[in-house]
């Protein structure tokens, strides 16, 4: 008896199969988080990046941090510095919230190939430790990068294994680095 076209079906299944369980894994974004009490001054603690040059290498690793704050209805202003290899950078965004998700973005005026944040979101709604979602974008090509953030220049164990674990469900488990106590360059934006 011949298999024939069945382990090519059953090997396609299970594929499929695979990528939703590793979505089910991700932490979802909340609808519910309330951008008042979220906005603020966050440390950034932790970083996880497929984007090419994302991480800091081992000498230049120091506390990144985030200020949140709610512009109007529905937009946001964002103030995120990190260091990098020409110390801290900062970079200053206004996102807008998309009518069907619980998703910030910054693509609507922008032609397709000059996108910039495809996506921020909040996937563990915490008000004292949180971790978001980065969806990168330019000229065709998306990156992903997790922060890990805190109000404190530390965090319980309970909020970084949440980290570890969606790393893990996105597959970059191998591109994180968790930042030192060094806040010079976090205090760089503090309000």
């Amino acid at each position: 008896m011949e298999l024939g076209w069945w382990p090519a079906l059953l090997a396609l299944l299970l594929g499929l199969g695979g990528g939703s369980w590793a979505q089910e894994l991700l932490p979802r974004e909340s609808h519910n988080l309330n951008w008042s009490k979220f906005s603020g001054f966050w440390y950034v603690l932790a970083v996880a990046s497929d984007a090419q040059g994302m991480l800091p290498r081992g000498g230049q690793r120091k506390l990144g941090a985030s200020v949140v704050q709610v512009q109007e209805v529905g937009q946001l202003k964002v103030l995120l510095t990190l260091n990098r290899s020409r110390g801290c950078q900062t970079h200053s965004l206004i996102l807008r919230r998309d009518r069907k998700k619980a998703v910030f973005r910054n693509t609507c005026g922008y032609p397709r190939r000059l996108r910039g944040v495809e996506g921020f979101r909040v996937m563990v709604p915490d008000y004292s430790a949180s971790v978001v979602y980065l969806r990168l974008g330019r000229a065709g090509r998306t990156t992903r990068t997790l922060l890990l953030i805190s109000r404190q220049p530390t965090c319980s164990f309970l909020s970084m294994k949440k980290f570890v674990d969606a790393c893990e469900a996105l597959g970059l488990a191998s591109r994180v680095a968790v930042l030192p106590k060094d806040a010079s360059c976090a205090h760089t934006i503090l309000p």
